[in-house]
Order: C-alpha cells, then structure tokens, then sequence
C-alpha cells in the first residue's frame, strides 16, 4: 500500500472527519460567545457596577508613560509599555465560564439522551428467549434418556 492511498484512507475515516468538523464548529462557537460576553454580557455588568465601564481599559501601567502618548490601552500596547490589563483577562475569564457550561449542559443533554435509550436491545432480548426455549428443550431430550 502507497504511502498515498495509506492518507487518503486516513484522512477520508470518520474520526478525522468528525474531528476536522468539531475544530471548524469549536472555532465559530468560540467567536459567538466572544461577541456574547463582550456586546450584550459585559455592558450590562458595567450598568450593574455603575456606568460607563471599559473593562477593556482596566489596567495597571507597569513603565513610564512617556509624553503625548495616550493613557489607554490601545495607544500604551502600541508605544511598548507593559500593562497588566487585568480587564482584559476579566473579560476572557467570564468569556470561558461561559463556553464551558455551555458545553457542560450539551454533554448532560446528549447523556440523557443516551439514558434514555433501552438498556438491552431487542434482538439482545430475543437471542435470551431463544436460548432459554433450546436450553429447556435440550434438558427435557435429556431427561427422556
């Protein structure tokens, strides 16, 4: 078997399929809770904490800020000054619990999907009914001897 028809076997199998999928649905997903937290979470938690809150321009200047340079974020990262932009982090902190119980209620409603479904099938229990009627028949054949 060539090297290439080894890949394309590889590659066309069902859990690199599926993985590829996930990976491309993850990314996406990822983007929709950012846009979730940052557009409709964040602004709320700023009314709630008292008005016009950036959480983007909490930060701590850890440098000099040098003349004519702005004092927010964006001009600060830009001109080199290390910042400890704990608002940032706050940010992609609630942006994590978020995506994490989300995907923790998929995982519970796919379980109890999987719950739900009949412990034994029922051609298992089908098999067990005929396998008691042969064993009852086998034992009367012996007992005639």
């Amino acid at each position: 078997m060539s090297i290439i028809s080894e890949f394309k076997e590889f590659a066309i199998k069902g859990n690199v399929m599926d993985l590829a999928v996930g990976v491309i649905i993850g990314g996406a997903f990822g983007t929709i809770t950012t846009s979730l937290v940052e557009d409709i979470i964040m602004p709320i938690v700023a009314l709630i904490a008292g008005g016009e809150l950036n959480f983007k321009n909490m930060f701590i200047v850890l440098g000099d800020i040098p003349e004519g340079v702005a004092r927010n974020y964006d001009a600060l990262k830009a001109a080199g000054i290390p910042v400890l932009a704990y608002g940032s982090f706050f940010t992609v902190l609630i942006n994590f619990i978020i995506l994490a119980f989300i995907i923790f209620m998929m995982v519970k409603f796919v379980n109890r999907l999987r719950r739900q479904q009949p412990a034994v099938p029922d051609a298992i229990a089908e098999e067990i009914v005929l396998l008691r009627e042969i064993s009852a028949k086998l034992g009367n054949n012996n007992s005639v001897k």
